[in-house]
């Protein structure tokens, strides 16, 4: 505690303050407030310190909420089901998932073994392929072979779709990222390990069987037959009616 000297002066101190404010007129504070030893400090120095700590924080990042999502089986949204052919850019042929489980980009456009069924298996571009004539999924093992499994709820059997600038899609397996699924120039498979991004190997086009339609129903437009009606101009009467479609 201080002494009673010290106590006295601030005392003093903060009526002369009060008189000077008196003088000046509301609002002003005179100079020598916010120096250091001063028995009141400024207030609005402090205030502005404080709201300065408070103001100063991290922006939250979407991208890396939505890469932590992705990484994550959505149980919640429904499963969208695509049916399509992967036509490979190197082979010239399509992608096709064999009753001896073989997988190659060997087929002929319209071949039922070349008939894909891709769920969805997240709300981003994660999705799970399988044969639609052997109901065999397209998985890839550690050693980065693409294989085929009955059951793809595994990682392994999971590709993340990636549209490429030349408009071409790209498939990343989604437990071993970096490694997609790629076919040589003779349809065979080619190690995930040995792929990049930018390898034409890696790069498919979608494609509609030949004869599949889409279920989808196409919009049509209805018109709508009003009654004539009258419309005066001038103190003119003109019959106005719509014209036959």
């Amino acid at each position: 505690m201080g002494s009673p000297r010290s106590a006295l002066s601030c005392l003093l101190l903060h009526l002369l303050v009060l008189c000077l404010q008196a003088q000046l007129g509301p609002g002003s504070r005179p100079a020598f407030l916010g120096r250091r030893g001063a028995c009141f400090p400024d207030p609005g120095r402090e205030s502005q310190g404080v709201s300065q700590q408070v103001t100063v924080q991290s922006s939250p990042n979407f991208t890396q909420h939505v890469r932590e999502q992705s990484l994550v089986t959505d149980q919640l949204s429904r499963r969208l089901i695509r049916t399509y052919q992967l036509y490979s850019r190197t082979s010239g042929k399509h992608v096709q998932v064999l009753a001896n489980k073989r997988i190659n980009a060997m087929a002929e456009d319209g071949d039922p073994f070349a008939k894909l069924i891709v769920e969805t298996d997240t709300f981003g571009s994660r999705v799970r392929v399988r044969g639609a004539e052997t109901g065999l999924y397209i998985c890839m093992n550690k050693k980065g072979k693409l294989i085929a499994k009955s059951n793809g709820k595994g990682k392994d059997c999971v590709f993340t779709e990636i549209v490429l600038e030349n408009n071409y899609t790209a498939l990343q397996n989604a437990k071993y990222e970096g490694w997609y699924m790629a076919f040589t120039r003779k349809g065979r498979p080619r190690k995930g390990s040995k792929t990049r991004q930018h390898q034409r190997e890696v790069h498919f086009m979608k494609r509609l069987p030949r004869g599949h339609h889409t279920t989808e129903q196409s919009l049509r437009f209805e018109f709508l037959n009003y009654p004539p009606f009258t419309r005066s101009l001038r103190g003119s009467q003109r019959t106005w009616a719509p014209e036959p479609r």
